[in-house]
């Protein structure tokens, strides 16, 4: 979609819908293509199953700059020019770019509370992001798959590329959990500490100055790429899409990588790495809190009752623990790899949708038979 007043320029793809509505999250950036949106709505219809909640997958996306002086005009145009499909077959969500604020922008333009979901809680909402539900989400699998591995957590090293909503909110369950963060990084370099970072400061940093906090927090600079060799046992790639390329995957130290953003390792990288026996958490079952915590908002999308945050934290460490447990457990005992474990699950769970649809023939059908 386009809008020639105000250079809004968008895409909405909704993927598969035979388990339920096309539901995923809207981003904004200035190179927003058609091809990532697709990518990422199939990423969705994988996690919605996999999570075993009733959802299809979708994404949109608006081409432009997140911090420019234009935003609310471009996000009132997208909404607009998608009237017709929003509530009924999408609702807008969060993803970057996108803050709650937006969200309430994408509601009021639409004209109703249903439009959106992420909201601030002033308007009855579920700010997942501010929460940092996806990011907690993150972290309780790094706790699930260090167990399942042997891999002790606490006093565990973990190195974490991308500190924004997701980055930051794994770190500080993470330190909780015991862990120690030994180095962070975003477009303008890592910062590294082999005793361990000081979280809430690098949390404070950011909060100030941005993703350039990695110039001025006062410890070891090193470039964006070079996270990988830090000695690390847990690797968080929390960035976006395709950062860890062959290349990467070559230098990598840590024994377990847990796919905290969005497609972030390259199916070369994926291969590379289960050559040398590390372990790969894939996206849509290590970060699928924020599709959890985006269902609860959609059920209460229309009462007057605030979501509990509390009751959602519990769905989120239950549904993935449980998730990346059976993954580790049947990859192991099928010396399979549980990215395509995890797909063969996702799958199964779609096809029989489709198969009671009707969407595909059944094996029982005969030739001539409807």
């Amino acid at each position: 979609m386009a809008d020639r007043r105000t250079g809004m320029r968008g895409v909405l793809v909704i993927d598969n819908t035979s388990r339920g509505m096309g539901k995923g999250g809207t981003r904004m950036g200035p190179h927003v293509s058609v091809g990532e949106i697709s990518r990422l709505a199939r990423s969705m219809t994988w996690k919605w199953a996999a999570v075993d909640l009733f959802f299809g997958g979708a994404k949109a996306g608006i081409v432009g700059d997140p911090r420019g002086h234009d935003k609310e005009a471009m996000l009132r145009s997208f909404a607009r020019a998608l009237s017709n499909e929003v509530p009924a077959e999408y609702v807008f969500g969060l993803d970057m770019g996108l803050t709650e604020a937006d969200a309430a922008i994408l509601a009021d333009e639409i004209g109703g509370r249903d439009a959106a979901v992420g909201l601030p809680s002033a308007l009855g909402g579920l700010p997942y992001d501010e929460l940092g539900i996806t990011g907690f989400g993150v972290a309780e699998v790094v706790d699930a798959a260090t167990d399942h591995l042997g891999i002790e957590l606490k006093g565990g090293r973990v190195a974490i590329e991308g500190f924004g909503a997701v980055g930051q909110a794994a770190a500080q369950r993470l330190v909780e959990l015991g862990a120690v963060i030994v180095a962070v990084s975003t477009v303008h370099g890592a910062v590294h500490d082999p005793n361990g970072l000081a979280v809430d400061e690098l949390v404070h940093a950011s909060a100030e100055a941005g993703d350039d906090f990695v110039k001025h927090v006062g410890r070891p600079l090193l470039a964006t790429g070079a996270l990988a060799q830090v000695e690390a046992d847990v690797l968080v790639p929390a960035a976006r899409e395709d950062t860890i390329d062959e290349a990467m995957a070559h230098r990598i130290t840590a024994r377990l990588v847990v796919e905290g953003a969005n497609m972030p390792t390259t199916s070369g990288a994926r291969a590379v790495l289960r050559r040398r026996g590390i372990t790969v958490i894939p996206d849509f079952i290590a970060n699928a809190g924020g599709a959890v915590a985006a269902a609860h908002a959609m059920d209460m999308r229309h009462s007057a009752f605030v979501v509990d945050p509390t009751s959602v934290l519990e769905t989120v460490s239950a549904k993935l623990r449980t998730n990346a447990a059976h993954v580790l457990r049947h990859a192991h005992d099928h010396d399979g790899d549980p990215r395509e474990v995890a797909l063969a699950l996702a799958r199964s769970r779609v096809r029989e949708a489709m198969l009671q649809r009707g969407h595909v023939p059944r094996p029982d059908w005969g030739v001539g038979t409807r």
